[in-house]
């Protein structure tokens, strides 16, 4: 796998589906400004992926409210991604689903970001962070059969912001609000001689 973190994120225009809408050319590049949670599932109408995508749409208000856009991608058609959308949560579908779902129908978004299984022709549960610069600032790649953290995607967000804003980095589980420290190695010194 390919590593992205500090590189600009690839750019695409494809076909998304965006609540009950088709959009036919959605670019990530449109997103410029703001920070992106962009993440990867294998296909539709499987099982650990409409789990994803139901907790990625249960905190996206949390995402929205620090400047984060959260945007789905899979191999599927745009008229797959609709047709899950109308299916009801109970029978396994994505209904309320209302983040952006990009079709990936020809691979060329997984392969550019390393993801894709080509034994399996689907991509990896890959997760990338994308800054409001729109480059890659964290990066997580899932086997098929595991299912991500949402709360470890918004902490890292957390994270990020926290240290754009303060120049302070963030240790081993910070959670925002908790103490972080100085990149020095008095930094350092002062986060253990205080930490519990």
């Amino acid at each position: 796998m390919g590593v992205l973190v500090e590189k600009e994120a690839p750019d695409f225009s494809a076909a998304a589906v965006v609540g009950q809408e088709v959009v036919k050319d959605f670019k990530l590049s449109s997103l410029r400004g703001k920070y992106v949670v962009l993440f990867f599932y294998p296909l539709d109408f499987t099982f650990v992926c409409p789990t994803e995508l139901h907790a990625f749409e249960a905190k996206r208000e949390e995402f929205q409210k620090r400047n984060c856009e959260v945007v789905g991608v899979s191999i599927d058609s745009h008229f797959s991604h609709l047709a899950w959308l109308r299916t009801p949560k109970s029978e396994g579908g994505i209904e309320g689903v209302s983040y952006p779902i990009v079709a990936d129908i020809t691979k060329s978004i997984a392969r550019d970001y390393d993801v894709l299984k080509e034994d399996a022709g689907v991509a990896y549960r890959g997760l990338f962070l994308i800054d409001t610069e729109g480059v890659v600032r964290h990066q997580v790649v899932n086997d098929l059969p595991l299912g991500r953290s949402v709360d470890e995607a918004l902490r890292m967000v957390d994270a990020l912001r926290f240290f754009e804003e303060n120049g302070e980095v963030c240790p081993a589980n910070w959670q925002a609000g908790e103490k972080a420290m100085k990149p020095t190695q008095e930094g350092l010194e002062s986060f253990f001689s205080t930490a519990g």
